[in-house]
């Protein structure tokens, strides 16, 4: 994270509201060249966690303030998209969980919380993503350091080249971000490459978990019409079938996309949707 003054925003207290929006578009428009750069690295943490995740391990994220708030905005969105049970990935917290919504003084210097924390929940099998723009808060290094002499993977994701967690992680992202439009307001260029990178690395997790049949979400829980419309949607897709098809299919696999996509394709019970399907991802059974 930069500590330099943003030349392109000293006298933005005296600018228009259409200016104020320039500057900081211009400057968002560079934080997805930043994460681009990373992409080896985002690659090799995708392929390293959905190892551990194959093998039985879980996916903890660790932050402090906004950093921890965008973690679990992307933890909390993956059992609805992808069926995952949501202990499959948490949030280590600095502060707990009322720090999702206010803040928790002194929490995110709080270390022996965090290896507290980590004790009490990490096992060797898991992976732990520490994330922290400055890469020096105390609770989240803490955390990272823990969950690596515990035998856990971890991956740092930092704007700070040469930072504590980068240089604690097995694997650091580090997108370099530059000054803030705001100094020191690290929710916004910070944050946004947070976004980007976590969106980026759970999603591409959960296609290597074959949570995914070409771009779409055929473990997604079917919980109410809205999903109910899209979970018929995705059947047709997957199964090229008509849509009567599609609904009649998920209908008696009770709506489970990816079964109904089996029956729906291969014209067989439910049973024998689930037989095939048995240690098979879904592009195996439709296309074997």
């Amino acid at each position: 994270m930069s500590q330099d003054r943003l030349d392109a925003s000293l006298d933005i207290d005296r600018r228009s509201s259409l200016e104020i929006v320039r500057i900081i578009q211009e400057q968002d428009r560079l934080v997805a060249e930043a994460v681009a750069g990373e992409a080896e690295r985002i690659a090799h943490a995708i392929d390293r966690l959905a190892e551990r995740l194959a093998r039985g391990g879980r996916l903890f994220y660790v932050g402090a303030g906004t950093s921890g708030r965008i973690a679990m905005l992307d933890a909390s969105e993956l059992p609805p998209t992808y069926g995952i049970a949501p202990s499959l990935v948490r949030v280590l917290m600095a502060g707990g969980e009322r720090a999702f919504l206010s803040a928790v003084e002194g929490a995110e210097d709080d270390e022996e919380a965090a290896i507290a924390a980590v004790n009490r929940e990490v096992a060797a099998g898991d992976a732990v993503i520490g994330i922290a723009a400055s890469g020096t808060t105390p609770y989240t290094v803490a955390a990272l350091r823990q969950a690596k002499e515990l035998g856990a993977l971890t991956v740092g994701i930092t704007s700070t080249p040469g930072s504590p967690l980068a240089h604690a992680a097995d694997i650091a992202i580090v997108p370099q971000t530059g000054p803030e439009v705001i100094l020191g307001s690290t929710r916004m260029k910070s944050g946004t490459a947070q976004k980007l990178v976590l969106n980026t690395i759970s999603t591409g997790v959960m296609i290597r978990l074959g949570r995914v049949y070409s771009n779409l979400m055929i473990e997604m829980p079917v919980t109410n019409d809205k999903l109910h419309r899209r979970g018929v949607r995705m059947v047709e897709l997957a199964a090229g079938v008509s849509r009567p098809a599609a609904m009649k299919a998920l209908r008696e696999a009770d709506g489970n996309v990816k079964l109904a996509a089996v029956m729906a394709r291969k014209r067989v019970s439910a049973g024998e949707a689930r037989r095939l399907l048995d240690g098979r991802t879904l592009r195996e059974v439709l296309e074997g």
